[in-house]
């Protein structure tokens, strides 16, 4: 799929067809295109904006990875030093951590 667009806004705003004897109706062409172009706003805002979420979750999940490896460290740690972490007691400490971070937004 290619990101290329062939059209933006200004280039649909500036389009002139040439009139024939047999030609379409001007004011029918203009109002068509007005609805193309308002259509060519939306979808650029909506692609805007889903650009900046899928942004923002890739933070997120960034963060997240990094506090995942802090934590199977130290749960190697204790490990090592005698104490036993269970699984289960690591799941807790993750599903915390994700509530903090899912809340903040």
């Amino acid at each position: 799929m290619a990101n290329k667009l062939n059209l933006d806004i200004q280039t649909i705003l500036d389009k002139q067809f040439n009139v024939d004897f047999k030609g379409y109706s001007a004011t029918e062409v203009d109002s068509f295109l007005d609805l193309v172009l308002e259509d060519y706003e939306v979808f650029q805002d909506l692609a805007r904006t889903l650009h900046e979420r899928a942004t923002e979750l890739e933070q997120v999940n960034a963060t997240l990875r990094a506090q995942i490896i802090e934590l199977e460290g130290k749960a190697r740690v204790l490990d090592e030093g005698g104490q036993s972490v269970s699984q289960l007691d690591i799941l807790k400490r993750l599903s915390r951590l994700e509530q903090v971070v899912y809340n903040k937004e």
